[in-house]
């Protein structure tokens, strides 16, 4: 990650714990960030008054983000422009209708979508559209990003569902854990050491799907975590909490046994197989479940 990126990581930090963030908390979100970059980080959002930093009773800094109170970017703003951008600004990373910002301004609608659009111009507010309601616009602050349960985050790719991405990271992150999985026994030390060499961290999982270029998009380790808790319900791979902050590692799980293949198909979990016959009201001919499995 260059500089630019981990500034932008830690304002969204910033905007998803409103009474602050410690570097306890930076560095879980980036476990493989040296302190000291981090450190530089937060001393240049300090520099450009982006963030506060406070000290808690107990001692620890506090990284809090900074009320700018707007009043500088709304010099030559007109009072009706100022009663819409606050309205937005206090939908937060929600972003707001154009229907709630008529009924809370009390202002014409036609006025409402004239003002937006000249706050649109001069890059003070943006408009969305949320998953489940893609026809109706949301606006937020021009310099937020909206909340993820909204947008569906890396899934989504102009409000539908991209189940490509989803099976080619599926197979992508199971197949570099497998790989740390084969790497880890050639080591010496015991079973105890090969199955602590063969878990990684979902920042790992990251790293290596960068690195081999196969994703053009901006992923997040939420993203990543995401898609191995995938995994993890499939019975595919393993997660353990490690280390003294609790950080989330995983293992692809080898089965002790392939599964039969009479199991795969309905009739080898049918609980009234015996009463299935060529003739009568129960036959393979008519059974809904296997119609279902088909896709028929």
């Amino acid at each position: 990650m260059n500089t630019k990126e981990i500034e932008e990581s830690v304002m969204q930090l910033c905007l998803e714990y409103k009474q602050g963030i410690t570097y306890k908390i930076i560095q879980n979100v980036h476990p493989k960030l040296p302190l000291d970059e981090i450190v530089s980080v937060i001393n240049k959002l300090l520099s450009k008054n982006k963030v506060d930093l406070l000290k808690k009773e107990d001692g620890n800094l506090l990284i809090k983000l900074k009320d700018q109170g707007s009043s500088h970017r709304l010099k030559g703003v007109d009072p009706e422009e100022q009663l819409v951008f606050k309205i937005i600004e206090e939908s937060s990373t929600q972003g707001i209708w154009a229907k709630d910002i008529r009924v809370k301004s009390n202002l014409h609608m036609n006025t409402v979508s004239k003002i937006i659009k000249k706050l649109e111009g001069k890059k003070l507010v943006k408009a969305f559209s949320a998953v489940s309601a893609p026809k109706k616009k949301r606006y937020i602050l021009y310099d937020l990003n909206p909340d993820r349960e909204l947008t569906g985050g890396a899934w989504y790719d102009e409000q539908r569902f991209d189940s490509e991405l989803v099976e080619v990271l599926n197979e992508q992150c199971f197949k570099f854990l497998e790989q740390k999985a084969a790497r880890s026994k050639k080591i010496s030390g015991g079973p105890v050491a090969v199955q602590s060499a063969s878990y990684c961290s979902s920042q790992d999982v990251l790293d290596y799907l960068q690195e081999i270029g196969i994703i053009n998009i901006k992923l997040s380790v939420e993203d990543i975590e995401c898609v191995l808790n995938g995994l993890t319900y499939d019975g595919k791979v393993q997660m353990i909490f490690g280390g003294s902050e609790g950080t989330k590692l995983y293992r692809a799980v080898v089965p002790f046994a392939p599964t039969p293949n009479f199991m795969r198909i309905p009739c080898g979990l049918c609980p009234i197989i015996n009463m299935c016959n060529d003739v009568g009201n129960i036959t393979p001919k008519n059974c809904k479940y296997m119609f279902d499995w088909l896709d028929l």
